[in-house]
């Protein structure tokens, strides 16, 4: 998540820091020998691009296939666990707009209404107007609200770092800023749309948004390591340590009220769990049809890479063909890429480092998610 990258970045500067010791590498050797490649990459993002640790999860034909490298935590030297519990920052986007198009099928949603249908009163101020907004347009990034992230007091965040922060609070920061152009006709990353998105599913419902999402699609898949922690300050089971490096030190992040995030990224859930989901949910097994296809279809952002943006999912060209299917999620101490190609070869790449990663982080993460998915369609099951 952009936003986020942003406000931890000057948030970390004044933080607790620990020393930046140098991480001592080491990488699963028991991988088979086809994700070279991949396996490559996750050594160069726990020592060139300085990530304390970092995992790779890929489920393809050679079934389950977990890569490991650095340590979970820089003082006691623990080695990355392939089990570990992580958050996942924006990818949490995607549960939502699942929930959000379940409720659609249900025909409790109407995804082209006006957002001030559900939520009447609520978007109001510089121009911008919920008669003007539609569902769809919160799901796909092209409402022209502008990202609350933007409007939080840097030191007032750090003073008070397990502060709760109501959605309501969110929406209006956000709502302090004119619109960034007429609902429809653009495209910008703002986290104000899916805080909106999870009022919406509570409206409706009448049920808190991750009760929802543990209900319709958590519980279902029976994803045991993923859970959506509203205050909970801590992550349950297995898990690194998260970091940021706003100089020359680590801080650890790992430890914080995600509620600054609500919809647009709090959950926590493993390689394993996000795999299991993405799967799942291009194979049909969570929306019908018809929301499957609006979900997929997409918009460009004109970023260079090709990407497009669907509905609370992303497509991305592989470089050997074709595309994947999936999101990413940047939150203090964590940095998530998910993707899942059309033949059901999924994988995850998470790193103990954001923000303060260098800009060579975020694409070795996605070429190291490319090469997975790539060399696990050509390879015949053993």
């Amino acid at each position: 998540m952009p936003g986020y990258a942003r406000l931890f970045g000057a948030l970390c500067a004044a933080a607790v820091t620990l020393s930046a010791c140098a991480t001592e590498t080491r990488v699963d050797t028991a991988a088979p020998p086809g994700y070279s490649d991949a396996r490559d990459i996750l050594r160069r993002l726990t020592t060139a691009d300085g990530a304390p640790g970092a995992l790779l999860g890929i489920d393809g034909r050679r079934g389950r296939t977990v890569l490991t490298s650095g340590v979970a935590d820089i003082r006691t030297r623990a080695p990355m666990a392939g089990d570990s519990r992580f958050r996942i920052g924006s990818m949490t986007k995607t549960f939502v707009a699942t929930v959000v198009l379940q409720l659609v099928g249900e025909d409790k949603i109407v995804l082209d209404a006006p957002i001030e249908t559900y939520l009447p009163g609520l978007i109001r101020g510089n121009g911008n107007d919920g008669h003007d907004i539609t569902v769809r347009q919160l799901l796909q990034q092209t409402s022209g609200l502008p990202d609350y992230l933007d409007s939080l007091d840097l030191r007032q965040v750090l003073k008070t770092p397990l502060t709760h922060y109501d959605p309501t609070q969110l929406v209006q920061l956000a709502l302090a800023h004119p619109r960034l152009y007429p609902p429809g006709t653009g495209w910008n990353y703002s986290n104000t749309n899916y805080v909106l998105a999870g009022l919406l599913i509570e409206k409706v419902t009448g049920h808190p948004f991750g009760d929802e999402i543990t209900r319709r699609v958590i519980q279902p898949l029976d994803l045991r390591d993923t859970s959506v922690p509203g205050d909970r300050t801590t992550i349950p089971g297995p898990h690194p340590q998260g970091y940021s490096k706003p100089d020359d030190s680590l801080v650890d992040l790992t430890d914080f009220n995600p509620s600054i995030a609500y919809a647009s990224g709090e959950i926590i859930s493993s390689a394993t769990d996000m795999n299991q989901f993405l799967a799942a949910l291009l194979n049909g097994r969570l929306l019908h049809p018809t929301e499957l296809q609006a979900m997929t279809t997409t918009r460009p952002t004109g970023d260079p890479s090709g990407n497009a943006y669907g509905l609370g999912l992303i497509s991305t060209p592989l470089p050997c063909g074709g595309l994947y299917w999936g999101h990413d999620g940047d939150i203090p101490g964590f940095s998530t890429v998910s993707g899942t190609t059309p033949a059901g070869h999924t994988a995850t790449i998470m790193t103990t480092l954001a923000p303060g990663g260098p800009d060579a982080q975020s694409k070795d993460m996605r070429t190291a998610l490319a090469a997975a998915l790539c060399t696990a369609p050509a390879e015949p099951a053993p």
